[in-house]
């Protein structure tokens, strides 16, 4: 079997750092990379692009809402046509960076509340989809299984990759709980453990209400802003090699 193992990466803005991106490229199979909107800067850009060529990690862009004092979780009342710009500026910045660094953008990655308003409105995935399909038709978008992205994608003939977020709770839905609410962040190191384990032995993931649902991914993202996500992410790793999966990037899994 084999897995991606991928983190939102670059998140941080001049001297400002949310993680040890350095330490997290050498654990991960996919880097999303903040494109300066909800995080990150031309320079941040530049040298998670070169970390990312370094360790032979996929190169994913992670759009967000243009702003930085909310971590681009707070939704901005937009336009359809806003957001569609706002995605397409953030993911040519990146193309334009890692072309100049001899690699090329493989994936693409919703940051937070942009998804959430995407995932939202069927017109507004079609429209966000189309756009990427535009430019580049061979990119991979990730995706929560069964969300509108993931059938707006599949209309648009992009290929997509079905996410586990391995420090976030679900409610019985599938859905993710909302970050106020108590017990959506998981930290604890056991609990992560034990998540991942059952996922990849079983395909499943625990409710936060206690129910088991079937969680049909092939990628396991950890946030690096989350607290102890290097340490997370290493977790999630052991236990990969520990089930005889192997990690592969994004582009090599998606369908």
């Amino acid at each position: 079997m084999k897995i991606d193992l991928n983190s939102d990466m670059g998140e941080g803005f001049g001297p400002y750092r949310l993680c040890d991106d350095e330490a997290m490229m050498k654990l991960v199979s996919s880097a999303n990379i903040a494109c300066g909107f909800h995080g990150g800067d031309p320079e941040t850009m530049g040298r998670m692009v070169r970390l990312a060529k370094l360790n032979g990690v996929g190169i994913g862009a992670h759009p967000g809402l243009p702003d930085r004092l909310g971590f681009g979780r707070r939704e901005i009342p937009s336009q359809a046509d806003e957001l569609r710009q706002q995605m397409l500026y953030q993911l040519g910045a990146l193309m334009a960076i890692a072309r100049s660094e001899r690699v090329a953008v493989s994936h693409i990655s919703f940051h937070a509340a942009m998804g959430n308003m995407v995932n939202r409105d069927p017109v507004l995935a079609d429209l966000m989809m189309d756009a990427i399909a535009t430019v580049d038709a061979g990119l991979v978008v990730f995706v929560t299984p069964g969300s509108e992205i993931q059938q707006a994608a599949r209309r648009a003939r992009l290929k997509t990759l079905a996410l586990f977020l391995a420090d976030r709770a679900y409610d019985a839905g599938g859905r993710l709980v909302a970050r106020g609410l108590a017990g959506a962040v998981i930290k604890d190191e056991a609990s992560v453990r034990a998540r991942v384990r059952r996922f990849l032995l079983e395909g499943t993931v625990e409710t936060i209400d206690g129910a088991v649902i079937a969680m049909p991914a092939r990628s396991i993202l950890v946030h690096s802003d989350t607290p102890g996500a290097l340490e997370l992410a290493g977790i999630v790793r052991g236990e990969i090699e520990a089930t005889g999966a192997t990690l592969a990037p994004a582009a090599e899994l998606a369908d």
